[in-house]
């Protein structure tokens, strides 16, 4: 799920935008009682890191070879299963009913997503609401049982030198731990004007996206969500979104469906040490208003362009950033005390914050519903199959005692695919029953489809393998019958 930007992300991360505006404190999480051995508290909190695997209906790159540049991109086939690329990335669990927290890219366009709990329990999973700004989602899984849920920490009082370890699923691979320290606080990666990055040296790869990044008292303090790296795998420059931000942006998912930010209607930039001299000030401090909307608060209130915002609430906000996070997470009817530089005289302006229009805000933050594609596929799980070759039955009775079904095509990015079954495969049982005809597969999919079972268990004697011998595979189920 890994697109490369200016920076290398995991998974397409438009990381940390919009909303990572302070806040929230946090309940502890195995805060007291825990003693020196890592071990025992790394095995306390794999129960609450999941692995979020995601199908995607990704349409093919328009065919630009041609020298008629206007003309109209080839469509895509009726059967577009070529389309479909399967992803992996990482979450943690929240809530014991079943709330997992992971990046919005993790999730992003996704069609089916599939949790995998540290135990090895798959459950499917749907994605309740999320901030593409935030790069954050709230995705829901049913278990039969409470689930183990992590905790929040707070990220505010984080130090450098800190040491932390981060969790998930690298490469698809499973559960993996690494450990490390907290490298820079509030870092900028030219994201978004809200970047507030922690990062940290602890290995972070793909596959690593919206998964925990912990303190060593085993609260999260951050979501792994970027790294910048001049190759494909890890440089040991890793970001993960701070708790004190994610916190707030889930919350307000959890709870109202979107988040709902504070907002006076200004843009405002650092004041840099050029800015200071053109406009007489004795040192580069605050953010100065370069746009204030019409009928917004700022404007009621007598903000004006060219006014320095020098404190928020009677403190200093360390750049534009901080400033807007501040004012974004101020509730709607808040008000905060601003002390303004306008024309060489500082004074107070006390304004309330109203909630950032829906309307307006849904344009740029609400995720875009995604249909299941509309797909031509073979029966039985995307197999083609046909009969066993005379010589082929033959061999195989005389040598095993059985007989069988030749897999004879596998549709690519089905999920026999990505379990590795390939053509010159033979099918020899589906669920407990043996199989030699292409119709008994069939029967024995829909049986097992008939109980509502999630997955068909077939025994495969694979074309080629490592260790000699027929393996059993599971193959998800769906259940409309494709």
């Amino acid at each position: 799920m890994d697109k490369c930007r200016a920076a290398l992300r995991l998974f397409l991360s438009a990381a940390a935008i919009m909303l990572m505006m302070g806040g929230a404190a946090s309940t502890p999480a195995l805060s007291e009682g825990v003693g020196p051995n890592q071990a025992e508290l790394i095995r306390r909190l794999l129960p609450t890191v999941v692995n979020i695997a995601v199908k995607k209906n990704e349409p093919p790159a328009p065919d630009v070879s041609s020298a008629n540049a206007s003309a109209s991109p080839t469509p895509p086939p009726a059967d577009a299963f070529s389309n479909i690329k399967s992803y992996v990335g990482s979450g943690f669990i929240v809530d014991p009913s079943g709330m997992v927290v992971t990046n919005y890219h993790v999730v992003e366009d996704a069609f089916e997503i599939t949790v995998t709990l540290s135990n090895g329990e798959r459950l499917p999973g749907k994605m309740l609401s999320a901030s593409r700004l935030a790069d954050l989602a709230l995705v829901k899984v049913q278990a039969k049982h409470p689930l183990a849920a992590a905790h929040w920490g707070d990220s505010d009082k984080l130090q450098v030198g800190d040491q932390v370890f981060a969790a998930g699923d690298p490469f698809g691979i499973g559960l993996s731990v690494s450990a490390g320290i907290i490298s820079g606080l509030n870092r900028d990666i030219q994201n978004s004007p809200y970047d507030d990055l922690i990062q940290t040296d602890a290995t972070i790869n793909h596959g690593n996206s919206g998964g925990p990044l912990f303190n060593m008292q085993g609260e999260v303090i951050g979501v792994n969500s970027t790294i910048l790296s001049p190759t494909s795998g890890s440089s040991g420059v890793g970001f993960a979104i701070p708790s004190a931000s994610a916190h707030f942006v889930i919350d307000q998912l959890h709870t109202y469906g979107w988040v709902r930010p504070g907002w006076i209607g200004v843009k405002v930039q650092t004041v840099t040490g050029e800015i200071a001299d053109a406009i007489g000030m004795p040192r580069a401090e605050g953010s100065i208003v370069s746009w204030v909307l019409p009928n917004g608060p700022a404007k009621q209130a007598g903000l004006a362009i060219g006014d320095v915002i020098l404190r928020y609430n009677g403190t200093v906000p360390s750049d534009e950033r901080a400033l807007l996070r501040d004012i974004a997470h101020t509730q709607a009817g808040g008000k905060m005390t601003l002390l303004v530089r306008h024309q060489g005289d500082e004074h107070d302006i006390v304004l309330a914050a109203e909630e950032w229009p829906r309307n307006q805000w849904d344009k740029n933050d609400a995720p875009t519903p995604v249909q299941r594609p509309k797909i031509n596929v073979p029966p039985n799980q995307g197999l083609a199959l046909a009969p066993l070759p005379p010589d082929d039955r033959a061999k195989l009775a005389a040598s095993a005692g059985m007989n069988g079904v030749l897999v004879t095509n596998v549709v690519p990015n089905s999920d026999a695919a990505s379990r590795g079954m390939a053509s010159g495969d033979i099918i020899l049982r589906v669920q407990d029953k043996p199989v030699a005809t292409p119709d008994e597969v069939t029967e024995g999919v829909n049986a097992a489809r008939a109980d509502k079972r999630a997955f068909v268990l077939m025994l495969i004697l694979p074309k080629t393998s490592n260790v000699a011998g027929p393996k059993w595979v599971a193959l998800q189920l769906d259940p409309t019958g494709g």
